[in-house]
């Protein structure tokens, strides 16, 4: 009982068909190209990517504000004197270091200088008031 396809291994599959005429036979499987080098990274001959600038027109950095500025608009609300001093001193700075913050000094300056004479009107006011009853205009 014995055929001659006995010694045959019956799962293994049909050989390959040869190529059609006129086509280059397909590649046999290796390591792939650049085999041993890092698989990530730029091609070869070119930098990393560039990074994202500001947009046009916008400087790259913010100057720094003059801090004597920001406390002359504050102080302007609280203590109306010292901020108009603080005002005019941040405005020199200013001027000498080019930093921002002009418009905080000068709006500490005018809001500083108009509720100092308000006050000072006040006081004046005050002081006729005080003046005039102390003179007895108002009574016998």
């Amino acid at each position: 009982m014995s055929t001659s396809d006995e010694n045959l291994y019956r799962g293994d599959p049909p050989a390959a068909p040869p190529p059609p005429p006129g086509y280059p036979a397909a590649p046999g499987y290796g390591p792939p190209p650049g085999y041993g080098q890092q698989p990530y990274g730029p091609p070869p001959g070119y930098g990393p990517p560039p990074g994202y600038g500001p947009p046009p027109g916008y400087p790259a950095y913010g100057r720094p504000t003059n801090t004597m500025a920001i406390l002359a608009l504050v102080l302007a609300f609280v203590f109306a004197p010292a901020g108009l001093v603080l005002g005019i001193v941040a405005r020199k700075q200013i001027k000498q270091t080019g930093e921002d913050g002009e418009g905080l000094a000068l709006a500490g300056m005018i809001v500083g200088g108009i509720f100092t004479a308000i006050f000072l009107l006040v006081i004046v006011f005050w002081i006729i008031a005080i003046v005039a009853i102390g003179n007895g205009s108002f009574g016998p």
